[in-house]
């Protein structure tokens, strides 16, 4: 069957009629070019259109005598499109009871404008980035404190974000936090951003919220975890952090039943600060015994011969494995599939990554508000992305069913 040919949106002779006098393209394209005028005329003749309605006579039509309103000239009102600015010439009435919709009173800018600038910010581009990008590209000049006010409407956007109910059972939520330079009380501070991103039932990621707070601590992570469960989580079968100190006590306390696993590659990375370079792999592969192993009692046998082997020189990789013990064999519970999604914060890692990405060209943020707005935009163009589970998330999620079959039951 062939396609049916599609109506073009302006019909090709208008088309012709229109440029049969550019031959430069710049006198179409640019400032004050040929879609800069048209923008003007569709928005005039719309609004000569509401005011006819708002009138109920056309202009010059007898019915208007006598009927208590009528035109009233123009007034002048320079709008910002999404990619120039225009000046355009707004009917009036002399009763000053036309409040037109297309451009509302007082508004200058179309939309589009406010959507593009958001964007720009939220790939890390400062205030006065966006002012120089916006006038050397469209010629649209803005004040600084323009700009500052469009993106700071996205943080109404980030108060319903943090406040939105939650999932009721997590299979999985990677806990961490990442440094950033923030103002505060006249001294730049290096503030903790806390962030939790959860693995729900379908596999999807889902990032739960985030907070700033001045360090990084367990007293701070109980008021997460409380707001978690305001929100409507009741139950997360297992909690991946980094190994700070009272940090399982206090999701166990929020959450008793959660089993709470160490990272892997935090410990890893931890030991091999002290390893010189010429022994890094033979004591990557003593290591490899320790947690690759099939149980428990094969794990405590590794660390046992890592220890034989490199106490006299590494005495502190040994004694930090066995500091973390308890948060390090519950790993060991789970078959390959599981140990997949839980052996590494890299899932969260990758997100600070990404968000570190976004503000590497701020020397520091002004507030905490300026930071949370960053991140937020920052957070939100990742999370547009995550539409798939993990590849072998079918295969964990069988083994999740039979290991919490009744916590996976509960409220169904």
């Amino acid at each position: 069957m062939a396609r049916k040919k599609k109506t073009p949106a302006i019909p090709p002779e208008i088309l012709d009629q229109l440029l049969k006098d550019y031959e430069d393209p710049g006198d179409i394209l640019e400032k004050d070019g040929l879609l800069d005028q048209l923008k003007k005329s569709v928005m005039e003749r719309a609004l000569g259109a509401e005011l006819t309605e708002h009138l109920g006579y056309e202009t010059g039509d007898p019915a208007g005598n006598g009927s208590g309103n009528s035109r009233n000239g123009f007034g002048k009102k320079r709008v910002i499109t999404d990619t120039s600015q225009v000046e355009i010439e707004v009917p009036r009435d002399r009763a000053g009871t036309f409040a037109p919709t297309l451009i509302r009173k007082r508004q200058t800018r179309l939309p589009g404008f406010d959507e593009k600038v958001i964007s720009m910010y939220a790939r890390g581009m400062t205030v006065r980035e966006i002012q120089g990008h916006l006038e050397e590209l469209y010629g649209i000049g803005v004040s600084p404190d323009l700009i500052s006010r469009v993106t700071s409407e996205v943080l109404e956007e980030v108060r319903a974000w943090q406040s939105r109910p939650l999932e009721r059972l997590y299979m999985v939520v990677f806990f961490d936090a990442l440094r950033v330079k923030i103002r505060d009380e006249g001294v730049v501070r290096n503030k903790a951003v806390y962030l939790a991103l959860g693995v729900r039932t379908d596999g999807l990621k889902e990032i739960l919220g985030l907070w700033i707070e001045q360090n990084e601590g367990a007293k701070f992570w109980l008021l997460v975890m409380n707001e978690l469960k305001n929100r409507g989580v009741e139950d997360i079968l297992i909690a991946v952090v980094d190994g700070l100190k009272g940090f399982p006590e206090t999701i166990n306390t929020a959450f008793p039943e959660t089993r709470v696993q160490t990272c892997i590659v935090h410990l890893l990375r931890h030991s091999f600060k002290f390893v010189t370079y010429k022994d890094r792999k033979r004591v990557a592969k003593s290591l490899k015994a320790i947690y690759q192993a099939p149980t428990v009692n094969a794990a405590v046998e590794g660390l046992a011969a890592f220890e034989s082997e490199w106490d006299s020189q590494y005495p502190a990789i040994g004694r930090s494995w066995r500091q973390n013990w308890e948060q390090v064999i519950p790993f060991f519970d789970f078959p390959p599939d599981i140990r997949r999604v839980i052996y590494t914060t890299n899932a969260i890692e990758s997100l600070h990554s990404s968000v570190r990405k976004v503000i590497k060209n701020r020397g520091h943020f002004p507030n905490d508000e300026a930071a949370t707005k960053l991140i937020y935009l920052a957070l939100r163009n990742i999370e547009k992305k995550w539409k798939m589970p993990a590849r072998t998330w079918k295969e964990a999620l069988n083994q999740f069913a039979v290991l919490f079959e009744e916590r996976l039951n509960v409220g169904r």
